[in-house]
């Protein structure tokens, strides 16, 4: 039984991305031709942005921290101490800050897009819907989507601030290392393309977790054993897909097509 429900999971998973894919078509096209529900749009903001706020700030404070703690003390060793606080910056704004921000995201959020749409396609509301002539794309997917892109970038931001504020604390405490010097090495460092690099990023990881979330939820079957499975699997496929993408978006902004901004 277990390897039948095995090979059926496998099997399916082809499927889902494809039907994923067609999904992302289908909200492009719909926001392009204004069926955006406002108010389903400003309640899923507030559950991607406000609601997981706490989360991602307590996130980046430690990481801001943790990745100092690692760099400070060989930086001091060849004393480049006026690196620190830049390396951090670069660090936070390209890498750390969008894609842990996302990655929190997918697992808040994520699974939770997946866990609600699930229950309610097995318990046949999404049925419902279309007997009530309403579109689930319209009333169910695209709020959700634009809610993660928007509010996603706005949470790397703060991420990014907050993260540079947990370095600048412990090379202040442990290191003593100024906290002018540590400001103006960030600011030395720093551009504007590394911020909207981590913007662009951001709003691509946002599009990504809430289309395979919502498409996880919308081709659930089995009852709440479905559900369960299904919301596991969009969290793992969305940080599949955070980690693919970015290596991609990496590449193009940081060895290829973006090296004409640095």
């Amino acid at each position: 039984m277990r390897r039948n429900t095995l090979d059926t999971k496998i099997q399916r998973s082809p499927e889902r991305l494809l039907a994923a894919i067609f999904l992302l078509g289908h909200v492009i096209v719909h926001i392009l031709q204004g069926k955006i529900n406002r108010r389903n749009t400003l309640e899923q903001m507030g559950i991607v942005g406000p609601d997981s706020l706490a989360i991602a700030l307590v996130t980046a404070v430690f990481v801001g921290a943790v990745f100092t703690i690692q760099v400070a003390r060989e930086f001091l060793n060849f004393g480049a101490v006026q690196a620190i606080g830049g390396v951090l910056a670069l660090a936070l704004s390209r890498e750390l800050a969008p894609v842990l921000t996302a990655v929190v995201i997918a697992a808040r959020v994520g699974s939770a897009f997946a866990a609600e749409i699930g229950t309610m396609k097995v318990t046949e509301q999404i049925d419902a819907l279309y007997v009530l002539k309403s579109d689930p794309i319209d009333y169910l997917v695209i709020p959700r989507v634009i809610a993660c892109c928007i509010m996603l970038p706005i949470l790397t931001m703060i991420s990014l601030v907050m993260g540079s504020l947990g370095g600048i604390f412990v090379a202040t405490t442990i290191y003593n290392i100024s906290q002018a010097t540590f400001i103006e090495s960030i600011q030395s460092f720093l551009q504007i393309w590394d911020l909207i690099s981590a913007m662009i990023k951001a709003v691509i990881f946002g599009g990504l977790i809430a289309i395979i979330g919502c498409n996880w939820g919308l081709t659930t079957t089995g009852g709440a054993k479905g559900v369960g499975q299904s919301t596991t699997t969009a969290v793992v496929m969305a940080l599949i897909a955070i980690f693919i993408s970015n290596f991609f978006l990496s590449w193009l902004m940081f060895q290829g097509l973006g090296r004409q901004f640095l």
